[in-house]
């Protein structure tokens, strides 16, 4: 064994340990939130791919096998990741976790069918490539969407970078599965690139611990009711002011407001606003806050038997959300129910049938 094969097992060995200590520490602190389950799951994921290309994986195996199906859904749970982290969502939707599962689906009968190539095996590495990049570009696309409503300034901070250098290492390794140059021993590529994401795993732990815990993971604040400030904190009178504003003026039943014009109309500072909103009232996300607003006036029209025969899609859209869509998740999110059953329970209860 060369120096430079020495030197490299011991490089995925220690990433691996920061991986598993990192994965601890999630799971100790933060296992009931959703991006932490994610974040466990992922790592895994990483050292699969570790080990996978570190050479050992000659001759097919069960035990490469599984961790080549470890490997292969690297991808997926890091777009999982992405979208559960950066729009702190609380559940993973089923069909995100079928195009998750079948993409590793596909990574199954790519190993399956290496040995003796083919048709099947040429269609299938096509569709693991293409499940990469679509993962990858999705991941950006998350990060791209939502980074001026991310009230957490680490988190804000970090995003591009993290995000995008770690896509990028996604896409050099799907054109890397396709081939290596002429000249070069089976695998040599793929065992390189596999040597050069040690130094990702290495940013990526560096950067995840620069963050406070309160900051990776913090807890959502209820999203029932209108917001009110953090007990226990130095109260700002900006907070004050802002309730007071939304509470009288209503700027959130427009659905293009956003952070930057909302900090306009009260004539201050945007990353003062942003302070405000995260440590004052407990939002990470600047949609969620404007969304608590949303939901409590549509509560109170539901309600409200004077409007029991007012259609909920043209409710939700005088409340500010844009579509039924993301106001039908919302809701069921905030109540564990949908909008009908809380209209009819509502009026039930206030015996009104």
């Amino acid at each position: 064994m060369t120096i430079y094969e020495q030197l490299d097992q011991m490089a995925r060995g220690g990433s691996i340990a920061l991986l598993a200590l990192w994965s601890w520490i999630l799971i100790r602190d933060h296992w009931r939130d959703i991006p932490a389950r994610l974040a466990v799951a992922m790592n895994a994921a990483i050292g699969c791919y570790l080990i996978i290309t570190s050479g050992w994986y000659d001759t097919p195996n069960l035990a490469g096998l599984v961790f080549a199906l470890g490997a292969g859904a690297t991808p997926g749970l890091f777009w999982l990741f992405a979208k559960a982290w950066f729009n702190d969502e609380r559940e993973v939707t089923p069909l995100s976790a079928l195009l998750v599962a079948v993409s590793v689906l596909n990574t199954l009968v790519v190993q399956l069918t290496f040995p003796t190539g083919g048709i099947v095996n040429l269609i299938s590495s096509t569709l693991f490539r293409v499940f990469m990049l679509a993962f990858a570009a999705a991941a950006l696309w998350e990060v791209w969407r939502s980074r001026e409503g991310d009230l957490v300034e680490r988190r804000r901070r970090i995003r591009p970078v993290l995000v995008c250098v770690v896509a990028l290492y996604v896409i050099v390794i799907a054109f890397v599965e396709v081939a290596g140059p002429p000249g070069l021993p089976p695998g040599s590529l793929k065992q390189l690139v596999g040597s050069l994401s040690v130094f990702a795993v290495f940013g990526l732990f560096a950067a995840m611990l620069r963050m406070r815990q309160a900051d990776m993971f913090g807890a959502a604040p209820p999203s029932t009711g209108t917001p009110r400030p953090v007990p226990g904190v130095r109260e700002d009178p900006l907070a004050a002011r802002l309730l007071q504003f939304m509470a009288e003026q209503m700027p959130y039943r427009d659905e293009t407001l956003s952070i930057a014009r909302l900090a306009g109309l009260l004539g201050e500072q945007e990353y003062r606003l942003r302070r405000t909103i995260n440590g004052q009232l407990g939002f990470r996300n600047f949609s969620a806050f404007l969304n608590s607003y949303r939901l409590a006036e549509v509560k109170a029209a539901l309600a409200d038997p004077a409007q029991r025969d007012v259609p909920i899609i043209t409710i939700a859209l005088d409340a500010g959300f844009g579509s039924l869509g993301p106001f039908n998740r919302a809701f069921r999110e905030a109540e564990g129910m949908t909008p009908s059953e809380f209209r009819a329970r509502t009026l039930a209860d206030s015996g009104i049938g």
